[in-house]
């Protein structure tokens, strides 16, 4: 079997040799009574930092780690097809190899090393057309059980699958189902092609940034012949997700959207200053005050709308706006405030195109302990190991060839908010017309006078989860539902009440107690019930009928 130890030369006990073996680095900051100015941003030590540097563990073997926590998991399935960039601040190619001893083999659980399996584990690399593109693909499913739906799960700006390893056991104990986690196009473990947009009007470039990643979820669903699946992004991955339902209609059963970027509204993001074509991007990583999401409570939720979560990886304002408090369940626009200025450096560095990731990679030796100043905040409630290892794991991504980084300011602007906000295009998710054989937009179907009959979506339930203590903007979320809801009710108007009765529509928001922005991992149980739940909710509308299109 080709796992990431036997492909790297390093089997667990030197993948341990050549990792940090002390406890996560803030907590021996502290243990030790480290009196250093930048100790509490960037806690490793130079020393550990170095060492991490030179040992330049490669993504496959960092991520073959942290799988190794899924319970009853123990050596998962990890391929190696996509080779290890060298650290630098210039384009270097990312080998794609098609030796068959870089593929991993599956990996079986059964019944009684896995109480709830047996179960079957992939690791692969789905090739697309076209010059280095293919996504790093990580898949579950029931052994003995025929496959009736299909979960596809995708990161935010700059994370991998790996980050749901708490997701994968708990969500693959429900009957019929196979789960799919993938990287998006340019992160994560997936190849890293280089990013380049050519359109010269805003719009036309926030389109092309988006296609960027959603044409290769596509034609990564046609390879996988998926007809219809339940998609759910967090962060980036959840406004990539709407994107998705929108220019490829006709095949989700329910969009789940974890704490989803863009929703909101701001006049000063529409109207910003975009990128040149030939140019990149910027992400802000600013470190906020540690907070113990996990131990604070918000009484007004869900009957108002909080921020709590410092743990701040894509926002450059630490608050939301005071009056955030007043929105409420049902309003259709988020309130205004006045915008927190954005500090003059920060601009500098979004619109020179210069990636959070870039000074991660031009800071040689230093770059673990720039990136120890986030995983020490973002995983201090995890056990040490499971904290180290998503350390290395996060490093090991970060300081990889930049590519898919590259689209984030033409999507949004300094302060992350969108240019083209969700609020704006979320009403008609679900309810787009579609041609029946093609399944292309309408207004490419209409070009053609021999395409086959139109055929309208009937609805598709959206569920939008924020922690209590999410930084992101709640009452987007709450804006968001009422938008889909108004779109439900405009669309059956005149309708007769059989069509009213089988209309799949609906929309809701929930709140994941004691989580910030990382719902799936500050409060996996919960987060875990919660979609199990939605899964369920999936196979009970489809016994009602209540999925499909509506010939027109």
């Amino acid at each position: 079997m080709a796992t990431a130890s036997a492909a790297d030369s390093s089997s667990d006990n030197e993948f341990k040799s050549k990792t940090q073996q002390s406890p996560l680095a803030s907590q021996r900051a502290k243990e030790q009574g480290s009196t250093s100015k930048f100790s509490g941003f960037f806690p490793m030590g130079y020393k550990e930092g170095f060492n991490q540097w030179w040992a330049s563990i490669a993504p496959a073997t960092a991520e073959h780690k942290v799988l190794s926590f899924v319970p009853y998991l123990q050596q998962p399935p990890t391929h190696t097809e996509t080779g290890s960039a060298p650290v630098t601040s210039n384009s270097s190619k990312m080998d794609i190899s098609d030796d068959s001893m870089h593929k991993a083999t599956p990996v079986t659980t059964n019944s009684i090393t896995d109480p709830h399996g047996p179960r079957q584990w992939f690791s692969n690399l789905v090739k697309l057309s076209g010059k280095e593109r293919a996504l790093n693909e990580f898949s579950v499913e029931r052994v003995g059980e025929e496959v009736e739906d299909n979960l596809v799960i995708l990161h935010g700006y700059g994370a991998g699958l790996g980050f749901f390893y708490k997701n994968f056991e708990g969500l693959s104990r429900n009957p019929g189902w196979k789960l799919w986690a993938l990287d998006l196009l340019g992160m994560g473990r997936s190849s890293r092609p280089p990013f380049r947009v050519h359109a010269k009007d805003q719009q036309g470039k926030i389109t092309e940034a988006e296609n960027w990643f959603i044409d290769a979820l596509e034609e990564w669903r046609v390879q996988r012949k998926l007809e219809r699946f339940t998609l759910l992004g967090h962060s980036l991955g959840g406004y990539l997700a709407v994107s998705y339902a929108l220019k490829y209609p006709g095949h989700l059963n329910k969009l789940i959207l974890a704490s989803p970027v863009g929703i909101p509204e701001d006049p000063y993001a529409v109207n910003a200053d975009m990128p040149e074509p030939e140019s990149s991007t910027m992400q802000n990583e600013i470190q906020q005050p540690e907070t113990d999401i996990q131990t604070s409570s918000n009484p007004n939720i869900p009957e108002a709308a909080k921020v709590g979560d410092n743990n701040n990886f894509l926002n450059a304002r630490s608050k939301a706006e005071k009056d955030l408090a007043k929105a409420k369940p049902g309003t259709s626009t988020p309130p205004t405030a006045p915008r927190r200025p954005i500090p003059k450096w920060l601009h500098y560095l979004w619109d020179a195109n210069i990636s959070p990731f870039a000074l991660v990679r031009w800071s040689g030796p230093m770059g673990p302990r720039l990136v120890s100043g986030w995983t020490s905040r973002r995983f201090s409630h995890l056990p040490s190991s499971e904290a180290q290892a998503l350390h290395d794991y996060s490093y090991s991504l970060f300081r990889q060839r930049g590519s898919g980084e590259y689209a984030l300011s033409y999507i949004l602007a300094p302060g992350a908010f969108a240019r083209s906000p969700l609020i704006r295009r979320i009403g008609r998710v679900g309810r787009q017309t579609i041609n029946a054989s093609t399944t292309e937009p309408t207004d490419t179907a209409a070009q053609n006078p021999a395409a086959a009959q139109e055929q309208r979506e009937r609805g598709i339930p959206v569920v939008l989860l924020y922690g209590e203590n999410d930084w992101m903007d709640v009452a987007g979320g709450f804006a968001a539902e009422e938008k889909i809801l108004q779109e439900k009710r405009r669309a059956l108007q005149g309708a007769s009440e059989e069509e009213q009765k089988t209309d799949n529509g609906s929309a809701k928001t929930l709140i994941i107690k004691k989580a910030g922005h990382h719902v799936y991992l500050d409060g996996w149980e919960e987060f875990n019930d919660v979609i199990s739940e939605e899964m369920r909710d999936v196979r009970r509308r489809r016994k009602m009928g209540l999925e499909g299109l509506i010939s027109r």
